[in-house]
């Protein structure tokens, strides 16, 4: 009688997990595989030649290269943010601890739109800082430092929420040990720390990459939407997309999600390497 409980559990517990994974199948293909099928279908519809036209129209040349210079700049500041934030907060106690982790979460909680209208209240030209900014001649808002501080604001919490929990786990025996045997802080940082926290430094930088390249709400309210000069890829396509222009408008939206697509295949390759090393380090343990 147990052996026959067993046996209808087993069949049951099967039977259940195919139904989940069908579930789960479906439903990224209605939601996903099909957004994105439609995306490349509409981009290359008109065929090739279109295609690369409309990618290597000035205007849409001029959004590409923006979208790769916001990322470029936000990025290596969020990077050195997210180090330094995760090592403080995982390594040290002090005052106000509880406070920097609430603000490094601040962007999840508040929409980007508001975290957008919040910088052109402080630098736009009837802003805090707005004549200021005119007396001497410099421009933030409806410009392209406007959209790199928006990109950053809105992207600075990836490399630390990535690092804090790592470098929590991991603890600080190894480090006070490399200093105990007179390592310097530098030392200690490029030789203990960085190698233990080397994957998931990675990976936040990755997350990182993808959303400031896709971000919208921040950069659509400081950048005035003046095409050539300061709209980013996303912005563009809802510009193109609005003058009925379809075909441009999926090609820069299929080159959104190629970028996307290429993201998540680095973040597989990053975390197959993450559980390899891992398991390695197990095995010799």
């Amino acid at each position: 009688m147990a052996h026959s409980t067993q046996g209808i559990a087993t069949h049951e517990s099967k039977t259940v997990t195919r139904v989940f994974i069908t579930i789960a199948l479906g439903y990224l293909l209605l939601f996903l595989g099909l957004p994105l099928f439609a995306v490349f279908y509409q981009a290359l519809s008109k065929g090739w030649d279109l295609y690369y036209a409309a990618l290597l129209e000035p205007d849409a040349w001029s959004a590409i290269k923006l979208t790769f210079i916001a990322a470029a700049i936000a990025v290596p500041c969020n990077l050195v943010f997210g180090i330094a934030a995760a090592w403080s907060i995982a390594k040290f106690d002090f005052k106000g601890k509880s406070m920097l982790i609430t603000l490094i979460d601040l962007p999840f909680a508040v929409s980007p739109v508001v975290s957008g209208l919040v910088y052109v209240l402080l630098f736009g030209a009837q802003g805090w800082f707005g004549p200021w900014l005119q007396e001497h001649d410099l421009k933030l808002i409806f410009a392209v430092p406007g959209i790199v501080l928006a990109t950053i604001f809105v992207t600075f919490p990836f490399i630390a929420r990535e690092l804090i929990p790592l470098m929590q786990a991991q603890g600080k025996d190894e480090e006070e040990a490399a200093v105990s045997l007179g390592a310097s802080g530098w030392q200690t940082f490029s030789r203990v720390t960085l190698p233990n926290i080397k994957w998931g430094l990675l990976y936040g930088v990755i997350l990182c990459n993808a959303r400031a390249m896709g971000e919208f709400g921040a950069v659509s309210v400081v950048s005035g939407h003046i095409r050539g000069m300061t709209n980013t890829m996303p912005l563009h396509v809802e510009i193109l997309y609005n003058e009925y222009n379809f075909v441009a408008a999926f090609t820069i939206a299929s080159l959104l999600a190629l970028l996307a697509l290429v993201t998540l295949l680095v973040k597989s390759v990053v975390e197959w390497q993450a559980i390899r090393s891992g398991a390695a380090i197990r095995s010799l343990i």
